[in-house]
């Protein structure tokens, strides 16, 4: 138990609930931590955590189109970009310091593991494609449409793709694909032994699915098959929150 003052021990923290926002090398999340202090040193704790694991090597890209009519301007795409994924991560997770329980003040460094079970989300990604591409330069009409494979000549052609639709397309198309996750890191935390929360964290995290993540369209006759079912990435992470 911690003690929220060395010299008035009839006062204990016993419980921690903190926010987090975590960036990853290809991603990011944000969670909610709720936890045990089970001794000055020792911390144990659920958590959940929602963000979008991205693929290694997309990248956005702009079209700059002019068109008449009511649609002129095209947001930032991502070429060959199948699903947006999004993983939700729920677990528990053990923190332990290596500092004395004096130490009220200043920073404290310790380690924290978790894991848990991942319930991965998969949006389709929306393009904004031109209808016939006999001549880049003259079209007849543009729609939104999803990866398939017969439409993959043309969403995987840069001439006939404008740009991404909005953000809220193909979320009544949502699949989920199951898996784990895993995370070990150093913790550094000022004011370990208070009643204030401000820490951070730097530390590698992994997922693992049951299925390869179609997170980019395999091009086939590029020979590139880009999708994994395993994601390593480094992280850093930052949490607020309190303990009582």
């Amino acid at each position: 138990m911690l003690f929220r003052s060395v010299s008035q021990s009839r006062y204990l923290l016993t419980k921690s609930i903190g926010v987090n926002a975590r960036i990853y090398t290809n991603g990011f999340s944000f969670g909610y931590q709720i936890g045990k202090i089970v001794k000055y040193n020792l911390s144990k704790y659920y958590f959940a955590e929602f963000g979008e694991l991205k693929d290694p090597i997309e990248t956005r890209q702009q079209k700059n189109i002019s068109l008449s009519g009511p649609r002129s301007t095209f947001r930032g795409f991502i070429f060959g970009k199948q699903n947006n994924f999004h993983p939700l991560r729920v677990g528990v997770g053990e923190k332990r310091f290596m500092s004395e329980r004096g130490k009220r003040k200043g920073l404290a460094m310790g380690v924290s593991y978790e894991g848990g079970a991942t319930l991965g989300l998969l949006k389709p990604y929306y393009l904004i494609l031109r209808q016939t591409s006999d001549n880049p330069g003259n079209f007849t009409s543009i729609r939104s449409e999803k990866y398939s494979l017969e439409n993959a000549n043309r969403f995987l052609n840069w001439d006939d793709v404008f740009g991404a639709d909005k953000l809220t397309k193909g979320l009544d198309e949502l699949s989920i694909i199951p898996g784990i996750n895993i995370k070990g890191s150093l913790h550094f935390d000022w004011g370990a032994y208070g009643e204030f929360i401000r820490s951070a964290e730097i530390g590698i995290m992994a997922d693992g699915y049951l299925n390869d993540v179609p997170i980019l369209a395999d091009n086939e006759a590029m020979g590139i098959n880009n999708n994994q079912n395993i994601y390593l990435n480094l992280f850093v992470n930052l949490r607020l929150g309190k303990r009582k």
